[in-house]
């Protein structure tokens, strides 16, 4: 699907782009890469599908069984 009508302004043109998003932290962090957004350049919103949601919380589910340990460097924004 490479344009699609935007959800929140009707128009046609929104395009879904790939975000990485962390969920809780220390010891309860999960990281899940491509995670798919809609953006739209009409009005300039960007959000979640309920397919999506939904792909969220099961991830988040079985996390124990299906995420994969990484070392990570972190960094601030200062």
């Amino acid at each position: 699907m490479n344009e699609s009508i935007c959800d929140i302004c009707g128009k046609n043109g929104a395009k879904i782009r790939r975000i990485t998003r962390s969920y809780g932290k220390g010891e309860n962090l999960l990281v899940i890469e491509n995670i798919p957004v809609i953006s739209c350049p009409n009005c300039g919103e960007s959000y979640l599908t309920a397919a999506t949601l939904h792909e969220i919380e099961r991830i988040k589910l079985h996390r124990k069984s299906w995420a994969q340990r990484r070392n990570i460097p972190v960094a601030a924004f200062v």
